[in-house]
Parts: structure tokens; C-alpha cells; sequence
């Protein structure tokens, strides 16, 4: 079990991708007090990990209602994670801390969904939640929401010590991470569908 919990929790926890996150929520909240940020972070993460649990619940009662094999579950999700994964690596033209900060105080999104809840982390639950037992999976989503907060509340102080440049390393690494775990699923996707 608790290499099930380690596995899971380490997927979500690059999925949630805080390293890259924290330009972007550094962005939204500028014109927002410091004090008052730690607020706004703390409230949409709770947020975030109330939707992630929810799709904990929902997910294996959905997939069965529409009929789908553990093996088209693991091979679409592969493909899902190495698409993610190519992102991470290989990001598109917009650079990071772009977008601006509006004045008014966000809620929900962009900073509870999609940023940390997004449709990745909620396809990769339910994905798992077809294999897992709920403790498993809830355990494993708690932790990886646990060091995604920690990351993010430490945000300023993070951008201080490794810059953008660090940030953007750091998030291509967690890219190639990913990629290694998006393989695997789809090989194990590959080989049931093979043993029918």
C-alpha cells in the first residue's frame, strides 16, 4: 500500500505542478496584500483538493456507467500523461509570470481550477480510482495537495532562491519525470489488452 500511496501521490504531485504554478499565482495575486495572499492561496487549494476528492468518489461510478476496461483506462491515460508531460518539457510560447493581475480578488479560477484541479489531476484520479482503494487514493491525493501547498504558500520565497530560470528548470525536470510514469501506464495498458 504504501508504495501505492508513494507512486500515486508523486504523479499527482507533478500533475498539480506547483514549481511551474508559482510564477503564474505570483502574477494573479500582485496587486493583493501579502497578508492577504496567504489567504487566497490556503482558500483556493482547499478548493481544489474538495474538487479532487469529489472526482475520488465520482470517478469509478462513472467509468463503470460507461462501460470502459481497465486496460482503455490505463492506455488513454498514458497517452493523456505523456501530452502533459511533452507540455512540461517542451512549453508553448508564452512565458511565464505573462499574465496579469487583475484588480479584483480571484476565486476558484484561474487558482483552484484549473491551475491545481485541472483536467489532468481530475483524469488521473479517476483513472486510479478504477484501481485503488479509496483510502489509497485519498491519501495519496492529500499528500501530494499537502507539499503543492507548501510550494505555493511559499511562493515569494521560492521565486527569490531560484528565479525564473530555476523555476522553469525545475518544471522541465518534473516534465521528464512525468513522462517516464506516462510510458509505464501506457505499456501496462498495453500488456492487458495483449493477455486478453
Amino acid at each position: 500500500m504504501m508504495y501505492s500511496v508513494f507512486t500515486i501521490s508523486f504523479a499527482l504531485f507533478l500533475l498539480m505542478d506547483p514549481i511551474g504554478n508559482v510564477p503564474i499565482y505570483l502574477a494573479v495575486l500582485k496587486n493583493v496584500a501579502p497578508t492577504r495572499q496567504k489567504v487566497i492561496i490556503i482558500r483556493e487549494l482547499l478548493i481544489a483538493l474538495g474538487v479532487i476528492i469529489l472526482f475520488t468518489f465520482v470517478g469509478e461510478h462513472l467509468l463503470n456507467i460507461l462501460n470502459v476496461d481497465q486496460e482503455t483506462i490505463l492506455i488513454a491515460g498514458g497517452i493523456i500523461l505523456f501530452i502533459i508531460s511533452l507540455r512540461m518539457i517542451f512549453p508553448s510560447g508564452a512565458s511565464y509570470g505573462a499574465e496579469e493581475g487583475g484588480q479584483e480578488e480571484p476565486f476558484i479560477v484561474p487558482l483552484a481550477i484549473p491551475l491545481v484541479a485541472g483536467p489532468s489531476v481530475l483524469a488521473t484520479v479517476m483513472i486510479y480510482s478504477h484501481r485503488e482503494s479509496i483510502l489509497t487514493l485519498t491519501l495519496s491525493i492529500c499528500i501530494a495537495w499537502a507539499l503543492s501547498t507548501a510550494i505555493l504558500f511559499l511562493s515569494p520565497f521560492l521565486k527569490k532562491i531560484l528565479g525564473i530560470r530555476g523555476i522553469i528548470a525545475c518544471e522541465r525536470l518534473m516534465g521528464l519525470l512525468l513522462t517516464l510514469m506516462a510510458t509505464q501506464m501506457f505499456l501496462e495498458g498495453i500488456t492487458l489488452f495483449l493477455q486478453k
